[in-house]
């Protein structure tokens, strides 16, 4: 049970609140980059950590980050026009480079004027198919992630974006969850039998036993968790590594997972498939991985998935039964659900937009949620006190997930010695 003064302690995420302050200390990836891909085109409004702004590709190519309210009456930039290597608001026609320097003001007749000014800018880096920013301190910028596929060739890797309207907390929770996928995604995985992809194949033992041994433990990262399932005589063990405050490495080797809040009520679900071998961006292996998952560019648009529909009304939510196939289920399927993203994307809405846990009865399946409860709560707090934020200026390079088949009674911290046991020092 976490009270109620807790949980709005790891859930909230706006300016000057603890958890906030968190993620504010990292960069972020904020956008697919080829959401943003053509200079000159279209502006796109990003809501992040509960605050407005406005990206956008000038002339040259370089992507700027503004508030989204022009700094001279409060007009919304989203409406304005990409020209001129800068941002033009419609209102007076104030042009805005990417850095934040009023170029022009042509309803102002004094040319140094403009020289008083300057918008509110962040620093964008395009890396990895996304675009990041910072929202902190300049003073404290951090260092860039060096993830292994940062700087992969396009066709090497393949970036989704799931919009998912509830809490980042809940969403993280299915990602720390080993148990549910043996039930939520049993039909998910029964149909992909056959299937030759990594994560299909890796993912056929969990079948066979729905009640998996898990356990979970901090680290200077974060935190990770084992799940070890019993099949035939072996143990099938998979350890997660969460990075805090976003990433999520998959025990299977080439998937990463960012959760990022976009406000208190909705987050970004990135999914990185990435394993340094497979070209995950180019078909055929790009629509494969995708209709494994569900992450199409096109059932994500329908089902209101995505930035530019999530408000549709497509999205799930109670008014439209969150999308559930009742005939569906009437014919064997467990869930109803469209695909397997959806089957994640239901369940967390479903619990409400930011939901109480102070009625919740934690089993030990919940070992990993449990733990990261423990984690959210020392982080904000740390930072609260005025310490530092866990793996603030760690490199993650060499962390890892693992999946193995062990004997009965092995140490599973043998997948992943070098991350075994740490205690971070917050405060």
């Amino acid at each position: 049970m976490v009270s109620d003064q807790d949980n709005e302690l790891i859930c909230r995420v706006g300016l000057g609140t603890p958890m906030g302050e968190v993620f504010r200390r990292f960069w972020i990836p904020f956008l697919i980059s080829s959401d943003l891909a053509e200079p000159d085109g279209d502006p796109v409004h990003i809501e992040l950590l509960g605050e407005n702004y406005v990206a956008f590709r000038d002339s040259n190519g370089h992507v700027g980050l503004l508030d989204e309210r022009c700094c001279h009456r409060g007009a919304s930039l989203t409406l304005g026009r990409v020209e001129r290597c800068g941002i033009r608001c419609i209102y007076h026609g104030w042009l805005f480079a990417a850095d934040g320097t009023v170029l022009e003001t042509p309803n102002v007749p004094d040319e140094r004027f403009k020289t008083r000014l300057k918008a509110n800018a962040y620093p964008v880096r395009e890396a990895g198919g996304f675009l990041w920013t910072y929202l902190g301190s300049a003073k404290e910028a951090p260092s860039f992630p060096d993830f292994p596929w940062i700087d992969s060739a396009p066709e090497m890797r393949l970036n989704t974006c799931t919009i998912v309207g509830c809490n980042y907390v809940q969403v993280m929770e299915g990602l720390l969850d080993g148990s549910h996928l043996s039930i939520l995604h049993s039909s998910m995985l029964q149909a992909a039998s056959g299937n030759d992809l990594s994560y299909a194949v890796h993912s056929q033992h969990m079948l066979k036993d729905a009640a998996p041994r898990i356990e979970a433990e901090e680290t200077d990262f974060g935190l990770q968790y084992v799940t070890i399932r019993m099949v035939e005589g072996k143990a099938e063990t998979r350890v997660v590594a969460f990075i805090s405050p976003f990433y999520n490495l998959h025990p299977h080797g080439d998937l990463t997972t960012a959760i990022v809040p976009i406000n208190d009520t909705k987050t970004a679900f990135l999914n990185i498939w990435w394993d340094g071998r497979e070209q995950y961006g180019l078909e055929p292996l790009r629509s494969k991985q995708n209709a494994m998952i569900g992450t199409s560019d096109a059932e994500q648009e329908e089902q209101g998935l995505t930035l530019r529909t999530y408000a549709s009304g497509r999205h799930p939510s109670r008014a439209n039964s969150y999308r559930q196939d009742r005939h569906k289920m009437r014919r064997g399927h467990f869930s109803g659900a469209e695909t397997l993203m959806m089957e994640d994307v239901m369940v967390s809405v479903s619990a409400g937009p930011s939901r109480s846990r102070i009625n919740e009865h934690l089993a030990t399946s919940d070992a990993a949620i449990a733990q990261l409860y423990k984690m959210l709560l020392k982080n904000a707090r740390s930072v609260a006190a005025g310490g530092p934020a866990l793996a603030e200026g760690m490199s993650v390079a060499n962390i890892a997930a693992k999946r193995a088949t062990l004997e009965p009674g092995s140490d599973w911290h043998e997948l992943a010695p070098r991350q075994q046991r740490r205690r971070p020092a917050l405060r």
